[in-house]
């Protein structure tokens, strides 16, 4: 593929940074170091943009905080940039490099990625199954071990060196790149980069294994095929490659008959002939609608996480569900309400698509 370049004047254009810093702050603007950078936007951008002209930005030291992430309440350690300069940088970097990215990614690459989140990963696998029975009689699902912080960064900017040939575009990214050992979780342009890194897996996955059937989200890799040694095969091809480039693939891996057994996948269950809610998911739904319903008034932040079970559900077979426990304690058409009124006392000035920047 040709390499890309003349991108850096695009990144450093006061225009980008602008957008960059609207995006940058969507779901925190009522801080007050955000809100006073936005009210001073054009002194801000340009400060930026001569600091990426010059080449004297220097990575800002992140904060760290440890979450429970899931209902398994898994550990996790978020790395949180500081807004000013390194978000703003971050989102002016990404919008430019983003199409060149996706350029060559894997259709069924999902996660942190626009229109690909796990509602796309979960309809795909449900189409799989529904419409190939025949190809679809084994699963191979494997996990990879500690991905973020496992990136290795040399191997990343030589990757980047081989899609982009501007050489003050490679500096930035190389200098975000080594600010942090792997890729902290938390970060912006992590979640490109993470995506990015896994490009040549996926491809190998495809045209030299040949799987027929292969959707990852993130970390998470799901297999189908009709032929359990092939799929067996490629497990192991898999773990090799991975190895190759830094990685390790969790012991945990499964290879299994549809037949006796469900793909638990992004929340949800998938057998032959339907898909329900994972155990504890909806659990856990029935635990916070208990409690909302018993609630005087319906806020935005109970609203939306109502309208998230609702997607899920519609994505399931839990129409019982839904008219047992979801229903008699409260009213989705009340919910999209309350979003909708709460989304018109604070909206935000329209965010630019980063096609739109790119071009």
């Amino acid at each position: 593929m040709k390499r890309v370049g003349n991108i850096y004047n695009r990144i450093c254009d006061v225009e980008n940074i602008k957008v960059a810093m609207r995006n940058a702050s969507l779901g925190k603007r009522s801080q007050s170091r955000v809100k006073h950078v936005l009210l001073h936007e054009d002194f801000y951008a340009s400060c930026i943009s001569e600091t990426l002209k010059t080449k004297t930005y220097i990575p800002s030291p992140h904060t760290e905080k440890t979450i429970k992430d899931g209902p398994n309440k898994k550990e996790r350690t978020i790395c949180k940039p500081r807004f000013y300069p390194d978000q703003i940088i971050h989102w002016s970097l990404m919008m430019v490099i983003q199409p060149i990215i996706m350029r060559g990614m894997y259709e069924y690459s999902c996660g942190s990625i626009p229109k690909r989140g796990t509602s796309y990963a979960q309809k795909t696998l449900r189409k799989w199954l529904d419409c190939d029975r025949k190809n679809t009689k084994y699963c191979l699902k494997m996990d990879i071990s500690k991905f973020y912080p496992s990136i290795d960064n040399e191997k990343l900017k030589v990757m980047f060196a081989k899609k982009i040939k501007d050489k003050d575009c490679l500096w930035l990214i190389n200098i975000i790149i080594d600010a942090n050992k792997g890729q902290p979780i938390g970060y912006y342009t992590s979640q490109w980069f993470s995506n990015f890194f896994l490009e040549g897996l996926d491809h190998y996955i495809k045209e030299e294994l040949r799987v027929l059937y292969y959707v990852r989200y993130v970390d998470d890799l799901v297999l189908l095929g009709a032929n359990k040694r092939r799929l067996h095969f490629a497990g192991k091809q898999i773990s090799y490659y991975l190895n190759s480039i830094g990685l390790k693939m969790k012991d945990n891996w499964q290879l299994f008959p549809l037949k006796h057994r469900d793909i638990d996948f992004l929340g949800l269950r998938f057998f032959r002939d339907r898909t329900i809610l994972r155990k504890r998911n909806s659990l856990r739904m029935r635990r916070r609608i208990k409690r909302v319903g018993k609630k005087y008034r319906l806020n935005h932040h109970d609203a939306s996480a109502v309208i998230s079970y609702w997607g899920w559900i519609k994505r399931s077979d839990s129409y019982w569900f839904y008219n047992n426990y979801i229903k008699p304690y409260i009213s989705i058409k009340k919910c999209r309400k309350v979003i909708s009124a709460y989304g018109r006392r604070n909206s935000h000035p329209t965010v630019q698509s980063t096609d739109a920047i790119a071009t």
